[in-house]
């Protein structure tokens, strides 16, 4: 709730802002890095939103009337089998990561192994077709940037079901009870016109941050400190890997700012958006008030450490 109010409220002052100041600062600040810095925004932001409102009106559409108990009778009991049948279904399913976790919630109280739920939880706003066409679009003439994304993504959430399944230990995991409903889970109209307020507002905010932090980052941190990263490609890749934890950009948007990361290796931009909609500081709060602090702190650094290992390799071997 409180990260719903501060996106929402981002994006409704960073938008005052823009019409207000925007004509000012084109008169009295128009010097050569504030331009450059606008233009990269303006790119990022733009070009991110429509898929942002596409995602979560899919996202909303889910939420609303779908039936969870689709879920539990499409999974086998096998959680060796449910993991990866689970991480698929992300590719078909779409959903932001705001919805991921109170949808991976649901699925575990009406019965679904918390493997296959943790596996969805990662999977759906990593691989689903929203991201991969922005992606595409993000990302034009490189097919392998794509097809690397979704093999990384999907390689990671299965890998980290088939953990829990093996590892996982039930202290760790505070699991939901009852049957609370939220904007997601009450049927009809009214659900996904509140749903999609709730996550377009939401991620909404974070993306035109995630766009601001990233032209900044462009245009304030000198070239010689960057080419001390870009000149490896592992320092390249930590760097972006942990960025992509701290600027915590929507899914549907992620691609734009990993494109606009210019001087950056492909596998590092791979990096960049394999960890975002799987570890980023707003998920690691949604799952920490959710399934508990203990959960949160193992389940997210585990996350990061097999997302920078599966793009690692997969950037070694498309990119």
């Amino acid at each position: 709730m409180v990260y719903a109010v501060l996106g929402g409220a981002a994006l409704i002052a960073i938008a005052t802002v823009v019409s207000v100041l925007g004509p000012m600062l084109a008169l009295d600040l128009y010097t050569p890095p504030v331009a450059a810095w606008w233009t990269v925004f303006t790119a990022v932001a733009v070009q991110g939103v429509p898929f942002l409102l596409l995602g979560t009106v899919v996202s909303a559409a889910i939420g609303a009337f779908v039936p969870e108990r689709v879920f539990t009778r499409l999974l086998p009991r096998n959680q060796a089998l449910a993991v990866p049948i689970a991480g698929a279904a992300g590719a078909v399913l779409p959903g932001c990561e705001c919805a991921s976790v109170p949808v991976a919630s649901s699925l575990m109280r009406r019965g679904v192994a918390p493997a296959a739920a943790l596996a969805f939880l990662l999977s759906a706003p990593a691989i689903n077709p929203v991201v991969l066409v922005a992606t595409s679009i993000a990302f034009p003439g490189q097919p392998k940037m794509v097809l690397g994304r979704l093999v990384a993504s999907l390689a990671t959430a299965v890998v980290m079901g088939w953990l829990w399944a093996r590892f996982g230990r039930e202290e760790w995991l505070r699991l939901p009870n009852g049957h609370k409903r939220s904007a997601h889970s009450t049927a009809g109209v009214k659900a996904f016109v509140a749903g999609l307020q709730h996550d377009f507002l939401h991620a909404g905010g974070f993306l035109v941050l995630g766009a601001a932090a990233a032209a900044t980052f462009n245009i304030a941190v000198p070239r010689s400190i960057l080419d001390v990263f870009t000149g490896s490609s592992w320092l390249s890749l930590l760097l972006l890997a942990l960025l992509a934890v701290v600027l915590c950009v929507c899914s549907e948007a992620d691609a734009f700012v990993a494109a606009s990361l210019s001087g950056f290796s492909p596998a590092a931009k791979l990096a960049f958006m394999v960890v975002g909609p799987m570890v980023d500081l707003k998920l690691i709060a949604l799952q920490a008030g959710t399934f508990g602090r203990s959960f949160a702190l193992r389940f997210s650094s585990t996350t990061w450490l097999v997302a920078v290992a599966s793009s690692t390799l997969v950037g070694w071997w498309l990119l």
